[in-house]
């Protein structure tokens, strides 16, 4: 079942969402608890837990979503490797193909 976040973010279909949210929701808890642990001040460590929420869940997200288009990246670069070897293969143009002494001379 999907779970929309404020409504509009769809945690299971958007990639890099839900753990963006769970390394928030981490963060969160550990930088509001330290910052009582120091101060207590309860007011204040929750404003501190609701900043930590926001930067870990936005530095996440952009970390993972620099990952997934890097990995995309690849994965294309690939793919197009894998065609033009199926359509080059024992062909003139193939570069694993072992080249004679005449072909050198024509080329």
């Amino acid at each position: 079942q999907s779970f929309k976040l404020l409504g509009f973010l769809d945690v299971k279909n958007v990639p890099c969402a839900r753990e963006s949210v769970l390394y928030g929701s981490l963060g969160s808890l550990v930088m509001g608890l330290g910052h009582f642990l120091a101060t207590s001040r309860v007011r204040r460590s929750c404003d501190v837990a609701v900043g930590g929420f926001i930067c870990t869940m936005l530095g996440y997200w952009f970390y993972c979503r620099y990952n997934l288009a890097q990995q995309r990246i690849r994965q294309r670069m690939l793919q197009e490797g894998m065609k033009n070897r199926i359509l080059y293969e024992g062909s003139y143009l193939d570069p694993e193909k072992e080249q004679t002494g005449s072909e050198r001379s024509d080329s």
